[in-house]
């Protein structure tokens, strides 16, 4: 019986071990489809973050972009790049939820979720009230 309860506890321990390597599997480096951005994606605490970490043309007339659609008047000066774009992500086992996306070119903040397609591909949408009306970009993750 000891035995029985010895292994069933082993796994459990290693079943939870693989859930929190799954939530991880969406850290690093993804690229948007046009390849004129990288989000880098990291994790604080037990949530999930997303930053504006390259981008392709990240000078406007010899400066760099700014926030500057931005509805907050204060945060219009503040650079695009390294610029936090994706917020407070849960992972559930499958998809990461419950966090928001920030579009800087309509200074925009929508409710969003995460899939991973396969390891290397990655499925951000956007939306306002439920999934259905929003909008899903594909993401390729930067080797």
């Amino acid at each position: 019986m000891i035995k029985k309860a010895s292994v069933l506890m082993l796994f459990l321990v290693a079943s939870l071990t693989v859930l929190a390597q799954n939530g991880d599997a969406i850290i690093g480096k993804w690229l948007n489809a046009a390849g004129e951005d990288q989000i880098w994606i990291y994790k604080k605490g037990d949530k999930y973050f997303g930053k504006l970490g390259w981008i392709k043309v990240p000078d406007k007339n010899g400066k760099p972009k700014m926030d500057e659609n931005n509805p907050d008047p204060k945060l219009r000066t503040r650079p695009d790049l390294n610029l936090e774009l994706l917020q407070n992500f849960t992972f559930n086992g499958e998809t990461w939820e419950d966090g928001t996306i920030y579009d800087p070119k309509s200074g925009k903040t929508y409710s969003c979720k995460m899939t991973l397609k396969d390891n290397n591909t990655l499925k951000i949408r956007g939306y306002i009230g439920i999934s259905l009306l929003g909008r899903t970009e594909v993401l390729t993750r930067v080797k």
